[in-house]
């Protein structure tokens, strides 16, 4: 089970306007440097982009950010 000390914002740039621009993910994947969202039957991709680092803050925090890469179909 995962605690809210599991969780970070992160900021999201490119990508479908829709998808919310700051998001609360799991440090594992923060960590891992790619970011999967489920949405629409497929995934939208996310990169860590470390040139934008120290750019985004979320509530007086430095917050991560990922860069929309691509969209996938989820397989059947």
């Amino acid at each position: 089970m995962n605690s809210s000390s599991d969780l970070v914002s992160v900021t999201l740039e490119g990508g479908p306007r829709d998808i919310p621009r700051t998001l609360r993910v799991l440090r594992a994947r923060v960590a891992e440097g790619k970011i999967k969202i489920e949405r629409h039957g497929g995934y939208e991709h996310f990169e860590r982009d470390p040139a934008a680092e120290g750019l985004a803050v979320d509530a007086g925090a430095e917050s991560p950010v990922f860069r929309w890469t691509v969209r996938t179909r989820i397989a059947e």
